[in-house]
């Protein structure tokens, strides 16, 4: 399994920036896909989760109505939409996957959001 962030990088306050999470070695349809994030001194939560066919999602109160989760499948790869963003949003971001009892996690995307 590899999983693969990129898109992160340093916005203003208020601006937007979209990750992707490209993911190979397991049968990616089948699987929920999950981004979570973790800032300096604060544990790792989960900002969104998607269905394995993308009909469901849901997201932590902290993002709603400003992040959206979506995948495509026939790419292998899951998106996280940022809009508004605000300096609290400030930390990195990692793609995950549940999978047999086992989690596995990309290296992680750096979001910074400040003026």
């Amino acid at each position: 399994v590899q999983l693969v962030e990129s898109g992160g990088g340093l916005v203003q306050p208020g601006g937007s920036l979209r990750l992707s999470c490209a993911a190979s070695g397991f049968t990616f349809s089948s699987y929920a896909m999950m981004w979570y994030r973790q800032a300096p001194g604060k544990e790792r939560e989960r900002v969104a989760r998607i269905s394995n066919l993308g009909a469901y999602t849901n997201y932590a109160d902290s993002v709603k109505g400003r992040f959206t989760i979506s995948r495509d499948n026939a790419k292998n790869t899951v998106y996280l939409q940022m809009n508004s963003l605000k300096p609290e949003d400030t930390a990195v971001y990692y793609c995950n996957l549940g999978m047999e009892s086992k989690n596995y996690w990309g290296q992680g995307t750096q979001v910074t959001v400040s003026s």
